[in-house]
């Protein structure tokens, strides 16, 4: 073999990589086996690629939104602590209002949830009657439709209970009166150049707060939730561009309850943020207070009451597909490191619509 043959043999073991920016100074790389493929909504870039540690990702401007290995992690994560903290809270309280005999949650909305599976856990709810989701990218809708749909695909839009909008989550909130039992924002970081910044100031969770049933839970995702700060940045100065401290310190100005979350997701290189927020009465305080500390037996038996769902056959079943969240899941995410927490506490950033705080 002349030397020449030999290069390109060893040229041709190169594989093609994804390489991804996680924050400052820190990048993750994935070997890349496919791109199944690459297009431009009117908003962004879209893409689905297949690599060899995290199977299919969908990938919009460069970044990661959900992978094929961990996608259940994040939609679980994201879905069911609100949900079972509104039936608790209407259970606490004696209100019917929009829940049925077993105070279970009956309106949602979601705000983005392109990729369908933060609607497929929604719908799991026996109680659930509608389920409202307003998205504003119809590409990335049909393109998680055609090459994920193992994330929901058309068993999620062709149930009768999703009212599925192409259209400004912001925009149709703004302009909506009606009540929810829990509101669920799936939507694009807080960046500079994105569509989602007015998602995450104070001026819209005031306004959200008033579309709440009186046991209704407001959710967020909030981004990296970890205490790596860039060196020489100083915590909560026009130069951090960590958001998940200003994101619970702005949702604490307008609701009487928080409780921050996190968990990890391997594919997105970090613990990501959560931040669930709501108001109750004098009288559930005990149960506003208990609930990140409830016991894993109680957060099981609560599953199994709420999440007995029908199929669309008609058959009854417990869902397979709760791959992560129970009990014990349950009390580890309300579990915030030190380090973390004496990171926000340093933080004292709200984000308004004058004074907006981005994320890397």
């Amino acid at each position: 073999m002349s030397n020449n043959e030999a290069i390109e043999n060893e040229r041709a073991k190169a594989g093609f990589f994804f390489t991804e920016s996680i924050y400052p100074g820190v990048a993750m790389i994935q070997d890349l086996k496919n791109i199944l493929i690459s297009t431009h909504s009117n908003f962004q870039k879209v893409e689905v690629i297949d690599t060899v540690s995290h199977g299919k990702i969908l990938v919009t401007d460069a970044k990661t939104q959900s992978a094929q290995v961990d996608e259940f992690i994040y939609h679980e994560s994201l879905v069911h602590p609100p949900l079972l903290l509104s039936s608790r809270l209407a259970t606490s309280q004696s209100l019917s209002l929009t829940a049925n005999s077993t105070n279970g949650p009956k309106t949602v909305f979601i705000g983005g949830g392109g990729e369908l599976a933060t609607a497929r856990e929604a719908l799991k709810y026996n109680s659930i009657e509608r389920v409202v989701m307003v998205d504003l990218d119809e590409t990335v809708l049909e393109v998680c439709k055609k090459y994920l749909p193992e994330w929901g695909g058309e068993k999620v839009t062709s149930d009768p209970r999703l009212d599925l909008i192409i259209g400004d989550a912001f925009e149709y909130l703004m302009n909506s009166t009606e009540t929810f039992d829990c509101i669920i924002m799936d939507i694009s970081d807080p960046i500079e150049a994105g569509p989602g910044i007015m998602l995450y100031t104070q001026e819209f969770y005031t306004h959200a707060k008033k579309l709440l049933s009186p046991s209704g839970v407001f959710v967020t995702q909030a981004g990296v939730a970890n205490p790596i700060h860039v060196e020489g940045v100083k915590i909560g100065s026009d130069m951090d561009t960590t958001c998940y401290g200003p994101i619970t310190n702005t949702l604490q100005s307008v609701f009487d309850h928080v409780l921050p979350y996190s968990v990890n997701i391997p594919s997105f290189g970090s613990d990501w943020g959560f931040v669930i927020a709501f108001n109750s009465s004098k009288s559930s305080d005990i149960e506003v207070e208990d609930y990140s500390l409830l016991s894993h037996h109680e957060i099981d038996d609560m599953i199994s009451k709420y999440i007995t769902y029908k199929e669309s056959d008609g058959d009854i079943s417990q869902p397979d597909s709760l791959k992560y969240y129970d009990g014990i899941c349950h009390r580890r995410m309300f579990s915030l490191a030190k380090s973390l927490r004496m990171a926000m506490k340093k933080d004292t950033r709200i984000m308004t619509k004058d004074n907006p705080v981005f994320m890397f």
